[in-house]
């Protein structure tokens, strides 16, 4: 199996899974700073799980990414600052940056899980359709 997870890794997985939801959660209750707090907490050491230490150093201190990570840090100080709408903006902005590599190897996970790996490319096919056509 090409993706092979460990313990670490699912437990990694979980963390991401509960910061997605804290984030998502403090940004439905009128941004909420503790909860947006938590969920950056949560995914920062999920991702630092799922792919290592060394890896997620390398990662946020590579010079192809000092965009993506300044913005995600001044991002994460804003929201400690009171001004959580700035910050959950910036961070979104620096997530796109950091993990836009990783979006091929995302997507040749997500057609692995059963139900959704057989749904997936539907959507995917009729935007690629609408796409060319609009050309």
């Amino acid at each position: 199996m090409a993706y092979e997870l460990t313990e670490q890794k699912k437990v990694g997985l979980g963390l991401i899974g509960f910061g997605f939801f804290f984030t998502f959660l403090g940004v439905i209750l009128f941004f909420d700073r503790g909860l947006l707090a938590l969920g950056n907490i949560f995914l920062l050491i999920g991702v630092g799980l799922l792919l290592g230490w060394r890896s997620t150093w390398n990662l946020f201190t590579n010079r192809a990414n000092y965009k993506g990570s300044a913005s995600f840090l001044l991002g994460l100080f804003f929201i400690f600052v009171r001004w959580p709408i700035i910050g959950i903006l910036l961070e979104i902005c620096g997530c796109f940056v950091l993990f836009g590599g990783f979006w091929p190897s995302i997507k040749g996970f997500l057609y692995q899980i059963p139900v959704l790996g057989w749904i997936l490319p539907y959507p995917i096919m009729i935007l690629e359709s609408l796409w060319r056509g609009s050309r």
